[in-house]
């Protein structure tokens, strides 16, 4: 027999032999236990009643408890985004020159805008400055650190 004869039958001998392998391990792929590792969720759901004894619950009275936050951590939070930028014309901290008109018409009308949003001639102030999670006081201690701060 040629050697190009013998590599041939070689050459097919392997090629039915992948074929069978590869045939099996589809089969194996395809059993249910595989079929359901797969398929499995990735992690599970619990419900409060399951976590009961595990994790404490957060409540009103533990948020609260620990007060309102103070005007560097609410404005590094949140209004650093544009009052660091100047994104939508907002006044940037420690610009003095941008401060003083607004400043001017009174802490009151600073809050006013702040808290309901606000828009003029220089730019926009979305309410609570997109900080939907900050409380009256905490917006105020965010306008007493910028002003304070010029």
């Amino acid at each position: 027999m040629s050697v190009l004869r013998k590599l041939s039958c070689l050459l097919v001998a392997g090629i039915a032999v992948a074929s069978l392998s590869g045939a099996a391990f589809a089969a194996d792929e395809m059993s249910p236990e595989a079929i359901a590792e797969r398929i499995k969720p990735v992690g599970d759901v619990y419900t409060a009643k399951d976590l009961e004894g595990i994790a404490p619950a957060a409540t009103a009275s533990t948020t609260a408890a620990s007060g309102p936050r103070d005007g560097e951590t609410v404005y590094k939070g949140a209004c650093f985004a544009c009052h660091d930028t100047g994104a939508a014309g907002a006044p940037k901290r420690g610009d003095k020159a941008a401060w003083e008109p607004r400043i001017a018409q009174g802490f009151d009308t600073l809050r006013k805008h702040a808290i309901e949003g606000f828009t003029g001639q220089a730019g926009m102030m979305p309410p609570r400055g997109t900080c939907a999670a900050c409380s009256d006081e905490e917006i105020e201690n965010a306008i007493h650190y910028m002003t304070d701060n010029l």
